[in-house]
């Protein structure tokens, strides 16, 4: 008699199902305006999409279009103030954090000399505090997002006097407009540099986003 295969039974409360449930949660939410037209209290997690003519960021924006939304060009998280000062914020007053971190990233991309917010959308999730890490990590896996991946730095905040002696990130080499920014040191790559190595990741990343589960992130 051949030995019985051994099939591992589903458990509803491993943390990767729970997170990959908050997860498919966020994406069914509806694309809207960046940022939010209206304040909401809350915290959570959420994906920014691109949809203009920015040449470096065609095979993102061709995802996207036609109401698709199917590549976020950046996924993030917003925590209430004791989750990131490093307790675990369970129970804390979220306040505004989530409409907040995307009014934050809005006015990033307006001070961008060469992006303008009307190419961009999202879609956001308010979520228990413990469930959000777990959720932006399993999206980060899921979407590969070259603002996550890749071009690092969208998501900084000014450093602040006596701190600028740090390098300017990647984001702002492509992304030159944020007036802190320009404070800081020069990068170590330059901007060719910079765009060669994004044009890889992306032909390279684009066969896994075509590859994803029907019906993920394309609600709209």
């Amino acid at each position: 008699m051949s030995k019985s295969k051994r099939i591992a039974p589903f458990n509803p409360l491993d943390k990767t199902n729970l997170g990959e449930s908050v997860a498919e949660a966020l994406l069914q939410q509806p694309v809207g305006s960046m940022p939010p037209t209206e304040p909401f209290i809350g915290a959570g997690v959420y994906a920014i999409y691109y949809e203009g003519a920015f040449a470096l960021y065609k095979e993102i924006a061709e995802q996207n279009r036609n109401e698709l939304y199917r590549w976020p060009i950046y996924v993030g998280k917003a925590v209430p103030a004791g989750a990131r000062k490093g307790g675990y914020g369970l129970g804390a007053d979220p306040g505004l954090a989530l409409f907040k971190r995307l009014a934050e990233h809005a006015t990033s991309i307006e001070q961008a000399t060469n992006l303008r917010l009307a190419d961009f959308r999202c879609r956001f999730l308010v979520v228990d505090d413990i469930w959000i890490p777990l959720a932006e990590s399993l999206l980060i896996e899921m979407f590969s997002p070259l603002w996550n991946r890749k071009i690092d730095g969208f998501g900084n905040h000014d450093p602040g006097r006596g701190r600028y002696n740090q390098q300017r990130s990647l984001w702002d080499v492509i992304h030159p407009g944020r007036p802190w920014a320009a404070r800081l040191q020069p990068p170590s790559a330059d901007e060719q540099i910079v765009r060669e190595g994004a044009a890889e990741f992306l032909t390279l990343t684009k066969a896994k986003i075509m590859v994803q589960p029907e019906g993920a992130g394309d609600s709209q």
